[in-house]
């Protein structure tokens, strides 16, 4: 479960890097900020998605009862 927390902050970072880059080309100004914020956070969300369901190995735990 540590690594989800750097995973996600990663993808953060990555999406950050995208509209920063989408913003200096222009490209913002054509689509509006309503799209661009929806777009960001449906972006979030699928980073949520993966770090979850990359977060690590499901094992068994088994109990010996005597």
């Amino acid at each position: 479960m540590k690594w989800t927390g750097i995973f996600l902050l990663g993808y953060v970072i990555l999406i950050g890097g995208l509209v920063a880059a989408l913003w200096k080309l222009g490209v913002l100004a054509s689509i509006g900020i309503e799209w661009t914020l929806i777009g960001v956070v449906i972006a979030i969300g699928i980073g949520i998605m993966l770090a979850v369901s990359n977060s690590g190995s499901k094992e068994n735990i088994e109990i010996d009862r005597n």
